[in-house]
């Protein structure tokens, strides 16, 4: 085992997982979801925290695992979740009655990202989070920048592929859209980005002032 792969087990082992959200997360796995692994939602806890924020879209349930992540750090916020799964919906308002989530402070919107996404309003979200379809991973930031104040952040998790990102080799349509998403917004003046290599990764973007005007 290598350094880093230490590193990321010591993390995982590291990180408590409050009891609701193991709960929802062995009913996700159950259904067949994909949801974040602790370390990751340790991680959007934190930033959920430290941005005070109120106003969360999730683009992709998880079967409700992401959202009470969010929602731990920052217990005030409304969520918006998105999912065109109807069960992964479903499970997901199972998830947050069982962690007494009042219902007024979640959205639960059935239909594809892509069809949601045009509708909502722009500069209105403190924190928008894109676990949905790889394949549309560069239209639904594009979607996620366009709807997060400035100062917000967009998360982005699973964006290193599960090791083929770092792979020059690997050349398949969803490993590079992750390349050049990473590539592109690191570059970008218009975020502040960081990637992390904590669990399956996660991307982080936080919008600033235009610098040119």
């Amino acid at each position: 085992m290598g350094d880093h792969d230490a590193d990321r087990r010591f993390a995982a082992e590291a990180t408590i997982e409050p009891d609701h959200i193991t709960r929802a997360r062995a009913h996700a796995l159950e259904l067949g979801a994909a949801p974040v692994s602790a370390p990751v939602g340790a991680q959007i806890a934190v930033i959920a925290a430290v941005s005070n924020a109120l106003n969360i879209v999730e683009i992709g349930t998880g079967a409700g695992v992401s959202g009470l992540w969010l929602l731990h750090g920052s217990p005030r916020a409304t969520l918006t979740t998105i999912d065109n799964e109807p069960e992964h919906l479903a499970v997901s308002r199972s998830a947050f009655a069982d962690a007494k989530i009042p219902a007024a402070r979640a959205r639960f919107i059935t239909g594809r990202a892509a069809d949601v996404l045009p509708r909502m309003n722009e500069a209105s979200y403190d924190i928008v989070l894109v676990d949905a379809d790889p394949a549309g991973v560069m239209d639904y930031v594009e979607h996620a920048l366009r709807l997060v104040r400035v100062g917000g952040t967009v998360l982005v998790p699973r964006v290193l592929g599960g090791g083929a990102v770092a792979d020059p080799v690997r050349r398949d349509a969803v490993t590079t859209a992750y390349r050049t998403l990473i590539r592109e917004t690191q570059a970008s003046p218009a975020v502040i980005g960081a990637l992390s290599i904590v669990g399956e990764g996660l991307l982080q973007l936080t919008t600033v002032p235009d610098r040119t005007s």
